[in-house]
């Protein structure tokens, strides 16, 4: 999607290019010029290598990951990496910038796909990578705190051992950071069942642009004191300040799990069968996700995944949690049952094994990995109503016809997000134009949201108007320069370059 470049020839600038007749131009997701921050001069370096030592990463080679993002769609030129493991740390590193006028990037586990995770020219990159201890869990609460470097997998290991479950669960657990994930807000497969983390987190530990370190690192599930000040750092994308810990709530431990893997013959069928599931599975009832043939062809070609049943045009991963083996199992037979009678679907099988339960979700979580194989990918996080997701797959294919590899669409029926993927052989300027803004006038005429849970970062920033109201934006605006005056925090991100 971004264009850069040469090494030896870019001048600390990614462009996203769109061709027209005389010559190409920049497009809404290209970066603004850079804005006048400082830069990096030999006493900050030494003054960084005071307060971190040997944790100012300065080799080229050790900063190339930390410049490109999971996608290999953007790349910064940041010439330092700083690696704090506490908040006091974090605090004199942002007091110091603020002062000094240097751009900071936050980073975690940089799984991000819309391009907010890597600098876009000089920014200091500020990994909390070594910030990564629990440092408390209530076993009667089910309550964990820890700090924001923690790899969202080793917390659900953590607490599986104790018979507690995460809150969410996410493709990229094994390396994404659960202060990123707040961070971004992001959804992911058990949003259905325990909801968003504007819900499951209880506290937050900030460190504000100017180095104050907001404690609002709350362990109560009820505290109607005055404004919830946690709620705007939740889907900020490190523009307010830097998640240095989180307290969240986690539920219990299922000591019941089942998976279905499920086809259907039409997207009709397939929404008939969500509802019957929320009325026969009700408070067992996990997850819900679909995708469809294009994804299963590609889970084959690519991964050698094999279609556990017979070939459909859509497929549907159902998840039930509960504590009783006996009674879940009850009421599973009796929706399949019913779901089978009522010929909502043509053909279908059941785990309950870890093994095999690891095997169907791989079907639905493996998605984005085959994608990678198929060429550069175009990747769009929509929310819909959830009788209009797949329309606008077939919407898509119909406007981009031949001009596209492969149009595919899967996702989260349960909460109404899609995850559209649109590949071509190599960047494609001109299927790009096609696509843009097509996807996003589409989206904002059935009253949709152009990100559902992947946030704004670099490449959609300037889009936000298709689900924001200007005054809304205006006053997003204004938050960001009370509490970053300088603008020194991810830089470039989330809000559009001009604000109305």
């Amino acid at each position: 999607m971004l264009f850069f470049p040469p090494k030896e020839k870019r001048k600390e600038k990614c462009l996203c290019l769109q061709t027209r007749a005389d010559g190409p131009t920049p497009s809404p997701a290209a970066a603004p010029d850079r804005l006048p921050f400082s830069r990096i001069t030999p006493e900050d370096l030494s003054f960084f290598r005071t307060i971190l030592p040997g944790r100012a990463i300065t080799d080229p080679d050790l900063l190339e990951s930390s410049n490109v993002d999971w996608l290999k769609s953007v790349k910064g030129s940041s010439e330092v990496l700083l690696r704090p493991q506490t908040t006091e740390e974090v605090s004199q590193i942002l007091k110091y910038c603020n002062s000094r006028n240097l751009a900071v990037n936050p980073q975690g586990g940089n799984t991000g796909l819309v391009g907010g995770s890597v600098p876009v020219y000089d920014e200091i990159v500020l990994s909390t990578a070594l910030m990564n201890n629990i440092l408390t869990f209530d076993s009667i609460s089910g309550i964990l705190t820890c700090q924001a470097g923690c790899v969202l997998e080793n917390l659900s290991l953590y607490l599986e051992e104790r018979d507690y479950i995460m809150p969410l669960d996410l493709g990229a657990k094994g390396s994404c950071h659960i202060g990123g994930n707040v961070a971004t807000n992001a959804g992911g497969l058990r949003l259905l069942r325990y909801g968003s983390l504007h819900g499951t987190v209880l506290g937050l530990e900030v460190v504000l642009a100017d180095g104050r370190v907001l404690d609002c690192l709350a362990t109560l599930r009820k505290d109607n004191t005055g404004y919830d000040l946690k709620q705007l750092f939740i889907g900020s994308e490190g523009t307010l300040g830097i998640i240095t810990a989180v307290s969240v709530l986690c539920p219990r431990k299922p000591k019941s799990v089942n998976v279905v893997f499920l086809g259907c013959e039409t997207f009709e069928q397939l929404l008939k069968t969500f509802q019957l599931s929320r009325g026969m599975l009700g408070e067992i009832l996990s997850a819900f996700e679909f995708l469809d043939s294009e994804c299963m062809r590609l889970l084959n070609t690519h991964l050698k995944l094999l279609n556990p049943i017979s070939d459909c045009p859509f497929y549907v991963v159902i998840e039930t949690s509960g504590s009783d083996p006996t009674h879940d199992g009850e009421k599973l037979h009796n929706f399949l049952e019913e779901a089978m009678t009522s010929s909502l679907v043509t053909d279908g099988t059941v785990a309950t094994e870890d093994s095999k339960i690891k095997g169907l979700w791989s079907m639905r979580e493996r998605v984005t990995e085959a994608l990678t194989h198929e060429g550069f990918t175009y990747k769009y996080d929509i929310s819909l109503p959830v009788e209009r997701i797949y329309q606008l797959v077939t919407d898509m294919r119909e406007h981009l016809q031949d001009r596209a590899k492969s149009v595919v669409g899967y996702g989260h029926v349960g909460d109404g997000n899609l995850h559209l993927n649109i590949t071509s052989p190599a960047k494609d300027p001109a299927l790009l134009a096609a696509i843009e803004p097509f996807v996003y006038e589409w989206t904002a005429r059935y009253n949709g949201s152009i990100s559902a849970e992947h946030g704004l970062g670099l490449k959609k920033r300037n889009y936000i108007y298709y689900s924001k109201a200007s005054q809304a934006v205006s006053l997003m605006g204004n938050i960001k320069a009370m509490l970053d005056p300088k603008g020194i925090l991810n830089p470039y991100k989330t809000l559009p370059d001009n604000l109305k």
